[in-house]
């Protein structure tokens, strides 16, 4: 018998049967995405199984009541997506509202396993690679989906240092040209309209690192972009903010780089230091997974080669 934990009630039975679809088709996709088992005794539902996956498909079926007792339709497709996110996922794709984003190399395929599966993923390699687009990706589909109730995108401003202070105009205007190409990857999921919504609502932050002191985030898809620029100070802090049903991308260049000189990049440390911690996802990009356009992965070479040295 299931724990009593598991057992969902619904208040109206006259939504049920289209909750539950034709011949119970939504309960059997999760039930088959999942791997739980979902009962159906007049107006509740007995799932068992993981704890987890339980939880998970109660959400997926809580949200669809919701909206069919609102007057709203709910899709098939929804009762699709709890494998997406569920570690069971074949990396191969992900939705949103937009377009549908699919990787383009071997790479970006495991870069996106590794999203769905960690709680924690770093991305590392070139400019163009598809590193911050793709955790993006993942972050605004996992939002719109209700796996979690915010998205917050994050880089270290002004080379590392954060003096906004010595800068004109109010705090947006100071950080915007910094944060300016985590703004492009989220129109490029969502209409603009429902992005500025979604960022007078709070459900979508985008702030710099230096806001992320004190702050436990909970419930949230944390990005933190061009890494490389991190103190190991400013790592540790970050790392240290994940909260309960949270997910952190980490993405960086360690080639660029901007840190005064001498000063040690947190980024390299964070990833040999979690290299064989659990729920933490690695993916290293190379210039073979450049696929902005063909011109930008010959200038990534040629200055690589100038070096001395390939991206690996």
């Amino acid at each position: 018998m299931p724990e009593p934990g598991n057992i969902l009630e619904f208040e109206d039975n006259k939504h049920l049967p289209e909750l539950f679809g034709q011949h119970e088709a939504n309960l059997v996709k999760l039930e088959k995405s999942l791997n739980i088992q979902i009962v159906a005794r007049g107006n509740q539902l007995h799932l068992s199984g993981d704890m987890e996956a339980c939880e998970k498909a109660a959400g997926i079926l809580r949200k669809n009541y919701d909206k069919l007792a609102s007057g709203r339709s709910i899709a098939a497709q929804e009762f699709d997506r709890g494998s997406q996110f569920s570690g069971g996922g074949d990396g191969g794709k992900v939705a949103v509202r937009r377009r549908q984003i699919e990787p383009r190399s071997e790479n970006q395929a495991a870069y996106f396993q590794h999203l769905q599966e960690n709680e924690l993923v770093f991305g590392i390699g070139p400019a163009g690679t598809g590193k911050t687009y793709l955790a993006v990706a993942m972050a605004a589909a996992m939002l719109l989906d209700g796996h979690v109730d915010r998205l917050i995108l994050s880089r270290p401003a002004v080379e590392a240092g954060e003096r906004l202070g010595f800068l004109p105009g109010d705090m947006r205007e100071k950080v915007d040209p910094y944060l300016r190409p985590l703004y492009d990857a989220l129109y490029d999921m969502m209409p603009a309209e429902q992005v500025s919504r979604k960022l007078e609502s709070g459900e979508i932050e985008v702030a710099p690192l230096a806001f992320m002191r004190g702050r436990t985030l909970a419930n949230a898809f944390v990005i933190l972009d061009e890494a490389q620029n991190c103190t190991p100070v400013q790592m540790k802090m970050f790392l240290t903010r994940l909260g309960e049903n949270s997910r952190m991308a980490i993405t960086g260049d360690p080639s660029q780089v901007d840190l005064p000189l001498g000063s040690k990049s947190g980024l390299m440390e964070a990833v040999d230091l979690l290299s064989n911690v659990k729920g933490v996802g690695h993916t290293r990009f190379t210039n073979e997974d450049v696929v902005r356009h063909p011109l930008v992965e010959r200038i990534v070479k040629a200055y690589a080669k100038a070096e001395g040295k390939l991206l690996s």
